[in-house]
């Protein structure tokens, strides 16, 4: 039979194997399937339930009508890019040539994939905090490089920063920014963020950001890494269209960056998807030009959702630690005497009607013990969804 190539390899390093080397499904998946075959209400995966601004999807409907259903510009459309650049610099200041310094993507998740692929070579370190997106570790395995991590620990979930400076070294080629971070929901502080500033100039290193939950914030405000002093110049700034719009099918993401990243990240992008959702890039462009009270609303509901889910899984006895913005909700199980919230939430389905995602299947398996009783729960559905997942969760009390 004929061997693996080294990226299947790599890929193959980077997930569980089962017993009979085929790769298992992801706690996600195995999550989800436990909610279909149970009847169980889904707060595993971070998608939305329902469609986002109407605006936005009649641009869509129109383009297609219109005929925009072939292959777009490798680099995305020309109004899209220039829509991108706008919003850099009504939102943050930030001055973006559409041309040379933004590429559309499918997705944050190929901005990433191009990225690291781009920048990494065999043996370079790539920083991310923990827990992280599961992407991250995959991807920098892909691209042959070494994963360091620097722990996010309950209940800030910020991180420590001797830690933080002991983990830049000479090999360190790209430092991997999640804010707002995805599972515990912090924006990290400015002290953070220029902390890594000075460490990436200092050991010469590009930093990526993944900023994707960008307007989803409920009172902290996000900030880019590449609004700070000496940060634009080494810094690939990524998000997208799903979360903020309730597109996640879409996969319309873009990055940008100073021109010669790009154009290196453009030279992978290319042999990946080539281009992508001709008819969606012009309803993103929409999306992005929108007023900013629709912003604002966006998170206001989703705040309110939050706290929705999250007064059930308090009255149900968790310990529920209150996010920044973004989807999710980090609840501790211990309060009502488990401490494995794996094996929680295998059970929470018979226990409450209700699936959520263990937290240490964002960590790598020997750092799974100081995550260990915490499971994650997505708030990004309809409210009487999550009206009814408090009410089942109420089937649950912490004991005497």
């Amino acid at each position: 039979m004929r061997q693996a190539g080294p990226w299947l390899r790599a890929a193959e390093g980077a997930m569980l194997l089962g017993p009979d080397g085929i790769p298992a499904p992801t706690v996600f998946a195995e999550m989800s399937a436990l909610a279909a075959s149970t009847g169980a209400i889904n707060l595993g995966q971070g998608f939305p339930d329902q469609d986002g601004p109407a605006e936005v999807l009649e641009a869509a409907v129109r383009a297609i009508r219109d005929g925009v259903n072939q292959y777009p510009p490798g680099r995305g459309t020309a109004d899209l890019r220039t829509a991108v650049a706008e919003h850099q610099q009504r939102w943050y200041g930030l001055d973006v040539d559409p041309d040379r310094e933004v590429l559309v993507t499918a997705g944050a998740t190929e901005a990433l994939a191009a990225t690291l692929l781009a920048l990494v070579e065999p043996g370079d370190e790539v920083i991310t905090f923990e827990p992280f997106y599961d992407a991250y570790g995959a991807l920098v395995r892909l691209a042959g490089g070494t994963h360091v991590t620097v722990p996010l620990t309950a209940p800030d979930f910020l991180p420590d920063e001797d830690t933080l400076r002991a983990a830049f070294t000479d090999r360190t080629r790209v430092v991997l920014v999640n804010t707002p971070h995805n599972p515990t929901g912090r924006v990290l502080p400015d002290e953070v963020l220029r902390t890594i500033v000075e460490l990436a100039t200092r050991y010469d290193a590009v930093i990526v950001t993944d900023e994707v939950y960008e307007h989803l914030t409920f009172t902290v405000p996000h900030t880019p890494i590449a609004t700070l002093p000496g940060a634009a110049e080494r810094t690939v700034s990524i998000s997208s269209a799903g979360k903020t719009f309730s597109t996640t099918g879409w996969k319309i993401g873009w990055l940008t960056a100073p021109p010669t990243l790009v154009d290196a990240i453009t030279t992978v992008k290319q042999y990946l998807t080539f281009v992508n959702g001709a008819p969606f890039q012009p309803a993103v462009a929409v999306g992005l030009r929108l007023p900013d009270a629709v912003f604002a609303g966006i998170a206001a509901e989703l705040a309110a959702k939050h706290e929705l889910l999250a007064s059930g899984l308090r009255s149900a006895g968790f310990d529920v630690m209150r996010p920044d913005g973004g989807y999710f909700v980090i609840a501790d199980t211990a309060p009502l005497g488990y401490d494995d919230a794996r094996a929680f939430c295998l059970e929470l389905p018979a226990l409450a009607g209700v699936v959520g995602v263990p937290v240490s299947a964002f960590v790598r398996p020997d750092h799974a013990a100081g995550y260990r009783s915490l499971v994650r729960f997505a708030f990004c559905k309809r409210r009487s969804v999550l009206e009814d997942a408090a009410e089942r969760l109420a089937r649950l009390h912490a004991p005497s």
